[in-house]
């Protein structure tokens, strides 16, 4: 019971401090409120004394009021200040803006006059591309679909999108259709000229030495015999390297037949080729292939000689058509006429 009573006690003793210190800092503070509104009240008379007769002006303030009209000069120039910031701020934006948008303009603007130029060409393509399918005879592609995305003669009028995008924009989507449907008489082109080469490979097109090197020093048909100086018909062409060795080359494509020597043409070589053409090539110093051998179109069979009846190193070439002799050289310029062609 004592330790209960002595606790109460102290607790009541702790309690009184607490309240004494309080008391005493509340008083404290009272008194600093009362000192510090005091001196905010303290009352100034500011006098204007005019520098005649007139009556003299007597401002009455306090020093609240000061506080306050400084607090509300410091607020008009520090928003004066952060708005002027704000305000050039903008300005160097817009300025920057406006400068960018002027490059973009002038991007727009080259990209409108490159576009004119696209278009100038696709209608030379387009015109170009007519001229080569009807030349080869594939004819020009017209139906309702085609004249509806991708005919280019729709540029000569241009209009504004209903989304209203940029005429520029519509127009490149019908060249972008049109050239995508260029692309299958393009396709049929390239077979067209893969086939002609194939051809070409078929038959006898191409010049008998390798490297195109030589020169005829007899033509096909009535001619003088250089032996007996009569004339005759001679059944092929004579080209001349002017000395031996130079390689000769298959003509197309083909099968030899026959690969012997013989009194008149001296070492000869037969090759059949499809279509039932025939090459012969004579007076060959040696032989580089052998009967039944399958060649290839400028592959090399032999080479220039001086066999056989003959009055110098040079080439004796015929093409054959069954039991007909043709003329030879009409067959090697097919190869040259249909460059100029494409061309």
């Amino acid at each position: 019971m004592t330790s209960v009573h002595e606790y109460k006690r102290l607790e009541n003793k702790l309690v009184l401090k607490i309240k004494d210190v309080f008391l005493l800092v509340a008083g404290f503070l009272i008194d600093i409120f009362k000192v510090f509104g005091r001196f905010l009240t303290r009352r100034y008379t500011i006098v204007f004394v005019p520098h005649s007769e007139k009556k003299v002006y007597n401002l009455h303030v306090t020093v609240l009021s000061i506080f306050c009209f400084i607090m509300v000069v410091f607020g008009i120039f520090g928003a004066f200040f952060f708005y002027g910031t704000s305000y050039n701020s903008g300005m160097y934006t817009m300025a920057s803006k406006d400068g960018r948008l002027r490059d973009t303009q002038a991007s727009l603007d080259q990209l409108r006059d490159e576009t004119a130029l696209l278009f100038r060409e696709a209608r030379n393509f387009e015109s170009t591309l007519s001229e080569v399918l009807s030349a080869l005879g594939l004819g020009a592609r017209s139906n309702s679909s085609q004249n509806t995305h991708g005919d280019l003669s729709s540029f000569l009028g241009i209009r504004e999108t209903p989304e209203g995008l940029l005429h520029e924009v519509d127009d490149i989507r019908k060249l972008t259709a049109y050239l995508s449907q260029a692309v299958e008489p393009i396709k049929e082109i390239g077979t067209l000229l893969d086939s002609q080469s194939a051809l070409l490979t078929e038959i006898p097109s191409l010049w008998p030495v390798r490297g195109g090197i030589g020169n005829i020093t007899m033509f096909f048909g009535q001619n003088i015999n250089p032996i007996s100086g009569q004339y005759y018909i001679h059944k092929g062409i004579d080209i001349a390297t002017h000395r031996s060795g130079d390689p000769v080359v298959a003509t197309a494509d083909g099968q030899v037949v026959t690969a012997e020597w013989a009194y008149d043409f001296g070492n000869y070589i037969i090759i059949r080729h499809k279509h039932g053409y025939y090459t012969r090539y004579a007076h060959l110093q040696a032989f580089r292939v052998s009967v039944g051998q399958r060649v290839q179109q400028g592959e090399v069979i032999g080479y220039i000689g001086n066999t056989g009846i003959s009055t110098g190193p040079h080439l004796h070439y015929e093409v054959h058509i069954g039991s007909d002799v043709v003329d030879p050289y009409r067959y090697i310029t097919i190869r040259s006429s249909m460059a100029r062609q494409g061309r």
